[in-house]
């Protein structure tokens, strides 16, 4: 019975010790379909039972559960324990757009590199989600992304809905982003890494890269990212071969005249991910140069982000719990931000001439890049970003339990919520949405709000018992204010979740209401009076019968307090609240 035993446990080792991706017997020419990933995974984990496990996480719009290749060395595989153990956890994020392959293989030389070679390291926990957007990968073409070099066969940036999924993490109109934030907020990594392929301009490099927004994260996460991180990154990857640059973002045609940094908002993964203090990265290789190169290059770069974070373990731990304490106590949060244009580094680029030809198409002419006049220039990089809208946090917010949706995605994303254990009548600080802009098209989905204004309001208002309480003490903070602050760029509001606050449901037959407003004016002075200075100031309004009537409604207790009335409270006072 030993002997059988001990002959399974080298056929599974000899098997994964032989097992090559598709990409290597594809002569680097193919990526792996989402079956090949998963069978792939599954052999290393029976393989190596005590360093790496496959989990699934719920389910996605295609049906099946979302997967994480678990790799530790010392044989942990439950996140609370990993904690406990002080172990950072790194976790890396592929095939969001199908179509940007390389990660998924990258991945999948990496975890094989590793638990072969027996080099995981013993203070970080790596976490591998191998396809995230199935959906789309089993939509599989060789030509929906027009202008990229490789693989012979991919997937599709669309999911089974026809969204793009970074674009999905607030808004969550995916199950796939649903599992998505059960990982994320299970494992909490410190470190987070979402590969993916670029379009633009062409120039030498193979790789470039998105950090999370330095002028987002916190100060101390920032200070590391910018100090340490993000140079160190860049100075191993030179030694491997692959010199990185900036995330090409030009401001005119060519990037010549120079780049801009990149803002993402929460609706993205890494933008996403700030919200949570953990530093994001969305490495994008460059869609002309060969797919051999793009994968050996993702692979290197996954290599040193292992290196780093387990160099640097102690050090990320403690700047993510200083992170997490200073969210928690922070009292002002930006909603917003905007690109400070009179603020520029200058920063080494390696392009290719940008040249005109007549265009054999039209005739017209037309922009292409000559690789036979390589150069290297220093051009002009924006990338200091300022807040452009602020609020200051009230002491709790206080929401309805009809919206369960929100409360929904909020306990997903490990807020800390409490419930009135009664009826209770209290008084907040209540908005009212003034103005805002509705896109004409729709876009992923939704004809999203932007340019929000409020007017705020102090009312008494009446919860109910079960309606829930979020007090703005805790790390996840920076979650609970962007999510429920209408102004915030991507705040629910501006997802939708609230449009039925905009529409009036009840109203008047004017030849009814003319007699009750009548009374209405003899009875207050002080509306009649209100009446008259609005003619006085308006001449249009003066001689229009109707406005003066639907004056008189709106200025008076007919008129419903709930139109256009955000149905979240801001609690700023320390009320004494009964809670369950």
């Amino acid at each position: 019975m030993k002997k059988l035993a001990c002959f399974v446990l080298f056929s599974l080792s000899f098997l994964a010790f032989a097992q090559q991706t598709p990409f290597e017997l594809s002569n680097k020419k193919a990526t792996a379909t989402y079956d090949e990933a998963i069978d792939f995974y599954s052999t290393l984990a029976k393989s190596y039972p005590k360093q790496a496990k496959l989990v699934s996480y719920g389910a996605t719009d295609f049906g099946k559960p979302l997967h994480v290749l678990v790799l530790s060395k010392t044989g942990l595989f439950d996140p609370l324990a990993v904690k406990k153990s002080d172990k950072r956890v790194l976790l890396i994020n592929n095939g969001i757009h199908p179509g940007e392959p390389e990660g998924i293989d990258a991945s999948m030389l990496l975890a094989r590199t590793l638990l072969q070679n027996n080099t995981l390291p013993e203070n970080v926990v790596i976490c591998i989600i191998p396809v995230y957007n199935i959906d789309g990968s089993h939509n599989r073409s060789g030509t929906s992304r027009a202008n990229q070099n490789g693989p012979v066969a991919y997937g599709f940036r669309g999911n089974g809905k026809n969204l793009d999924l970074n674009r999905d993490f607030i808004k969550t109109d995916s199950k796939n982003s649903f599992a998505f934030q059960q990982i994320f907020n299970t494992w909490q990594p410190e470190i987070f890494v979402d590969t993916h392929t670029s379009n633009g301009a062409d120039y030498q490099y193979t790789m470039t890269l998105i950090p999370t927004q330095k002028d987002k994260l916190n100060t101390v996460l920032s200070s590391y990212l910018t100090q340490t991180l993000v140079p160190d990154l860049y100075s191993k990857m030179k030694i491997k071969g692959f010199e990185l640059v900036p995330y090409v973002n030009s401001i005119n045609e060519t990037p010549d005249a120079g780049i801009t940094g990149f803002i993402e908002s929460p609706r993205y993964s890494t933008g996403y991910a700030a919200l949570h203090n953990s530093i994001g990265f969305m490495p994008e290789t460059h869609m002309l140069k060969s797919f051999d190169k793009r994968v050996e290059s993702t692979y290197k770069l996954l290599q040193t982000y292992v290196e780093i974070v387990s160099r640097d373990a102690q050090k990320i731990g403690e700047n993510k719990h200083k992170a997490d304490e200073f969210v928690a106590q922070q009292s002002e949060f930006p909603l917003d931000w905007k690109l400070n244009r009179s603020v520029y580094d200058s920063i080494e680029f390696k392009g290719y001439t940008a040249k005109y030809k007549p265009s054999e198409v039209s005739g017209a002419e037309r922009l292409y890049y000559d690789r036979n006049e390589p150069f290297t220039k220093k051009i002009k990089q924006w990338n200091k970003f300022e807040p452009s809208i602020t609020v200051s946090k009230p002491i709790a917010y206080v929401i309805p339990k009809a919206w369960d949706k929100v409360i929904t995605l909020l306990k997903l994303n490990g807020v800390k919520m409490s419930q009135l254990a009664e009826n209770t009548k209290m008084n907040l600080e209540i908005y009212y949405i003034a103005d805002l802009k509705t896109s004409t098209r729709p876009y992923e989905g939704h004809y999203q709000h932007s340019a929000v204004k409020v007017n705020a309001v102090n009312q008494a208002v009446q919860f109910y018992a079960g309606d829930y309480v979020v007090y703005v003490n805790q790390p996840q903070n920076r979650y609970v204010v962007e999510t429920l602050e209408p102004q915030a760029i991507d705040s629910f509001f501006n997802w939708n979740f609230f449009d039925s606050i905009l529409g009036q449901k009840e109203g008047y037959s004017a030849y009814v209401f003319e007699d009750t407003a009548a009374q209405l004016l003899k009875n207050n002075p002080a509306l009649k009076q209100k009446l008259e200075e609005e003619k006085l100031k308006n001449t249009d309004f003066a001689k229009n019968g109707s406005a003066q009537l639907d004056f008189v409604y709106k200025n008076s207790d007919y008129y419903e307090k709930t139109f256009n009335r955000y149905p979240i409270g801001r609690l700023t006072n320390n009320a004494k609240l009964n809670l369950k």
